[in-house]
């Protein structure tokens, strides 16, 4: 499905991998993360692949295939390397707490798999998210 890049779409996004992941057998508790993990990765690709950017879209695929929940999201603005941002410090007081980083935390602590690609030649960023059964 194709969304425009804004906040008001979210709920939308959420809704539409929750149904997949609904309909692929996984436990509500399994559902809130998959979502909360969708939820995170779509605000980050809003709030800093398109920022500045009114017009964005954000392409969300998902399936599940024996047990497996495949979610991938596709963006055509500014990338982003994930793996660049250093896991924060949860153990920090919050008052000294660097912003930002937590989305990506999380996206790894509630998936089993997270994965990133920028083909600038294509204009496309590519994240692909896994979660297995459990």
């Amino acid at each position: 499905m194709r969304f425009a890049a804004k906040f008001e779409f979210l709920d939308e996004i959420r809704e539409f991998v929750g149904e997949v992941a609904r309909a692929g057998g996984f436990s509500e508790r399994e559902i809130y993360n998959i979502q909360l993990a969708s939820d995170e990765a779509a605000s980050n690709i809003i709030e800093h692949a398109y920022a500045g950017i009114s017009n964005g879209t954000l392409e969300v695929s998902c399936e599940v295939k024996n047990g497996v929940m495949t979610i991938i999201l596709v963006d055509h603005g500014a990338p982003f390397d994930p793996s660049e941002i250093p896991t924060p410090d949860l153990t920090a007081d919050l008052s000294e707490r660097k912003i930002g980083g937590l989305g990506i935390y999380l996206m790894r602590k509630l998936m089993d798999e997270v994965h990133y690609k920028a083909e600038p030649e294509k204009n496309r960023n590519t994240l692909t998210m896994i979660k297995r059964k459990g």
